[in-house]
């Protein structure tokens, strides 16, 4: 009786903990409704079985708890995606680590990006910049890891990256902390707004889909625009100094006193598809 007890603590333990680590990681209030509803149906369908002889009741609260299931699969299978991902490549302190603890950023690297993506926007050359947060980027994590340069960030180095007479511009730039890691890196493209979206987008979309604390600076190559993607979300069309203000908030930069050094802080009034590589 007393090992029964012991095993029935064990187990309330660790669906408890494991309850605890999901509602941590949910940061979207309807994601969070929607998941306190599944687990609230499969705590139900165990305490049927449990403490109740209902075969009947049993069964249906499992076949809803099946088709629940099967819905949240759909619905979050980019998450599940991610997850599984994770787990394959061991990364399990990204898994479990702190969802608000991020690569802290000096005002320099915030003024030197927003200064580069500015200068790029004025000439209307295609950019795509991958800053990491925390997701630990890795080289499986693309669909080609590019070059590694592993510098100083600067904007002068990334006004020479994305030069259209170099064989690296069509890539992305990886950031992390205040260096450049790498250059022509091809991401993974997102399968949402295919239709609105140019690949450079879509692939902001992509890689912040899959990697919850890494952000994306887009270029457009045909307007200029300014564009940030978070999360899976793309903000767009943005001045420079409203992605100064963004990256100052999600690096957690303290603001700078030096406006970034661009032309182009005016908003971009239409924001057509950019349809470059």
């Amino acid at each position: 009786m007393a090992v029964l007890q012991l095993r029935l603590l064990i187990d309330v333990f660790c669906a408890s903990a494991l309850g605890f680590l999901l509602f941590t990681r949910v940061n979207e209030q309807r994601t969070l409704w929607l998941l306190r509803g599944y687990l609230f149906l499969v705590a139900l369908a165990w305490f049927v079985k449990r403490f109740f002889n209902l075969p009947l009741t049993s069964t249906l609260v499992d076949a809803l708890v099946l088709a629940c299931s099967l819905s949240l699969a759909i619905l979050w299978q980019g998450e599940l995606r991610r997850l599984m991902e994770l787990l394959g490549t061991g990364r399990l302190a990204v898994l479990f680590g702190n969802p608000q603890s991020k690569l802290r950023a000096t005002a320099s690297t915030v003024a030197q990006l927003t200064d580069a993506a500015g200068r790029l926007s004025k000439s209307r050359r295609g950019a795509l910049i991958v800053v990491d947060l925390g997701s630990d980027l890795r080289p499986e994590d693309f669909l080609n890891p590019g070059v590694s340069v592993d510098a100083q960030l600067s904007s002068e180095l990334l006004l020479n990256l994305f030069a259209s007479d170099t064989p690296l511009h069509d890539g992305a730039v990886v950031l992390k902390g205040n260096r450049i890691i790498s250059a022509g890196v091809i991401l993974p493209l997102s399968r949402q707004g295919i239709s609105r979206y140019g690949t450079r987008h879509l692939a902001a979309l992509g890689i912040t889909e899959r990697f919850d604390r890494c952000i994306c600076v887009v270029v457009s190559e045909e307007t200029g625009t300014l564009s940030l993607a978070n999360q899976g979300k793309l903000e767009r069309p943005i001045t420079s100094s409203r992605l100064q203000d963004l990256l100052t908030e999600l690096m957690a930069a303290p603001v700078t006193s030096t406006p970034a050094k661009t032309g182009s802080s005016r908003s971009v009034k239409s924001a057509s598809q950019d349809s470059s590589p």
